[in-house]
């Protein structure tokens, strides 16, 4: 049977041409390559004479999809107002590496390398779940490079507030070609466990707009408002209702105007301190 994402592929590729956005590996150093999806104007990964001149928004995606595939409907209602990066986490898509790291600050500092390869120096960060993590990492290590961040937090059933009726060959195609690396990624999720003690919150000198599905069953509003509270005073919280773990994908009209809201002030800041 054709798998429906392979099918489907070609049309999102289509689609993200339109909107002026196009894929590109960039190697990070020997054996390690990320994809990205970037500006179409954006032609080098050395030259920044040509990068475009809109504000820089990178999106982080979660162990669920790669890159293109969770954030699809946002990338087609920003890439005209903003220069918009969409990587791929290492062993997801097309991204690689040959080294045994696991731990979420090599994840950062790949996009990291790669986003100043590619000519970013600063830009605003959009994760969520898993991808929400690795930029929060990003923060801590490159507050240099991250001006601020936006966090959004049997998979599908409860990542999801209502479930889409779809055939039982769609869910099957998305598992069979998102799966794929099973044994790095669990070695990626085995990095995630710190045990209590061991536990601190990092300062973050950044904004941070926390962005949280109001029927999340993964992380609930009550660990929504706990990390506002953790990261004293630095963070806002906004919830979308009827909405779950994947809030961009179930109510991708409601997020975006979220997210535009959130941007908008986070750039007439911008202006104003200038």
């Amino acid at each position: 049977m054709v798998n429906v994402l392979t099918m489907y592929m070609p049309l999102l590729r289509g689609l993200m041409k339109l909107v002026g956005v196009r894929p590109q590996a960039v190697e990070i150093e020997p054996g390690t390559v990320l994809r990205f999806w970037v500006p179409s104007d954006d032609q080098t990964t050395s030259n920044t004479k040509n990068k475009p001149n809109k504000p820089a928004v990178v999106f982080v995606h979660g162990f669920e999809l790669d890159g293109i595939l969770t954030w699809q409907f946002q990338v087609l209602a920003l890439a005209r107002e903003y220069a918009v990066y969409v990587p791929d986490l290492l062993f997801f898509g097309e991204s690689v590496t040959d080294k045994t790291d696991r731990k979420v600050a090599f994840q950062a500092e790949c996009i990291a390398k790669g986003l100043r390869k590619l000519g970013v120096e600063k830009c605003t960060l959009v994760g969520m779940s898993y991808g929400g993590m690795v930029s929060f990492k990003m923060a801590e290590m490159y507050p240099d490079l991250v001006e601020s961040m936006v966090g959004v937090k049997e998979l599908l059933r409860i990542a999801t507030y209502k479930l889409p009726r779809l055939p039982d060959f769609v869910y099957k195609s998305i598992l069979e070609v998102t799966f794929d690396n099973r044994k790095e990624r669990l070695e990626l999720l085995h990095e995630l466990v710190v045990s209590d003690k061991d536990f601190i919150v990092p300062h973050f000198p950044q904004k941070i707009h926390l962005l949280w599905g109001g029927d999340d069953v993964i992380f609930n509003m009550e660990e929504a408002r706990n990390l506002k509270e953790q990261l004293e005073g630095k963070a806002t919280l906004q919830y979308i209702e009827n909405a779950g773990h994947l809030v961009q994908s179930e109510r991708p009209f409601a997020y975006n105007k979220q997210l535009k809201k959130i941007l908008v002030s986070l750039h007439e800041g911008r202006k104003k301190e200038q």
